[in-house]
């Protein structure tokens, strides 16, 4: 028996990195994965054919999470292949790093946009699913940097912070209808994302972190598969931070 034996979880920018490994750890407990990404590439086949090996359905969904009209499309066509959405993972998220006064507008619109537009956009459309179903659970991915900041990543900290303020709201609105939502905020992880820093840059993170060591994908799909399962059937509108005590 699986954590999430019959479950169907939607899952975005899953063909890789952090969204990647959510979607098999989900797979692993049982649930049927429907994930999207801006386009399903050689990545995103790959994790067709990892989940498929957990016997489950999988099916992925090439999207645009940042356009309103194509996520209500994505969600219409999951509940239409899988008959029901049980779980909704916002994931899909960017970075264009800049100090403030070099920052462009350009810069500021599109991680505001795909990374908490985004989630507003699933959000939007899967609630009146989950109110149907009496029941469902949202986890918003954001990071310690929307809790605490971070000098050159106003526009990204911004994203992050919004992800908690939506997910807080929404707890509040739809718990009546038996509806979750929560934020994880991983603090530096070992990803495709951070491997394009410097490996100085990397050190630096790491000597401030109280365990010593970044964390990994598996890391935050832990927390995400508790967060999606009835273990936290009593936990709402919370943060959790995933960062070795580096947050605190």
């Amino acid at each position: 028996m699986g954590l999430l034996d019959g479950k169907t979880a939607l899952i975005t920018g899953a063909a890789r990195g952090i969204g990647k490994a959510i979607a098999l750890k989900f797979a692993s407990e049982g649930a049927d994965i429907a994930f999207t990404d801006l386009v399903i590439d050689e990545n995103g086949q790959k994790t067709v054919a990892e989940i498929e090996a957990f016997g489950h359905k999988v099916k992925a969904y090439a999207s645009n999470a940042a356009n309103f009209d194509e996520t209500h499309q994505v969600v219409a066509d999951v509940l239409a292949e899988f008959g029901h959405i049980d779980i909704l993972v916002n994931n899909a998220g960017i970075t264009k790093d800049g100090l403030m006064l070099r920052m462009s507008e350009a810069q500021w619109d599109a991680v505001l946009t795909v990374n908490l537009k985004s989630a507003f956009n699933f959000t939007h459309a899967i609630t009146p699913v989950m109110m149907r179903q009496r029941g469902g659970s949202i986890v918003n991915m954001s990071s310690v940097v929307g809790v605490s900041g971070n000098a050159g990543q106003s526009n990204y900290s911004a994203s992050k912070a919004g992800l908690i303020g939506l997910a807080k709201s929404v707890a509040k609105e739809m718990g009546p209808k038996g509806i979750r939502a929560n934020c994880i905020a991983p603090g530096f992880i070992i990803s495709d994302m951070t491997a394009k820093l410097p490996e100085e840059v990397r050190n630096q993170w790491v000597q401030q972190i109280p365990l010593r060591r970044g964390g990994t994908p598996e890391d935050i799909a832990n927390v995400a598969l508790f967060l999606a399962s009835d273990l936290s059937s009593y936990v709402s509108g919370q943060v959790i931070n995933v960062c070795g005590a580096m947050n605190t």
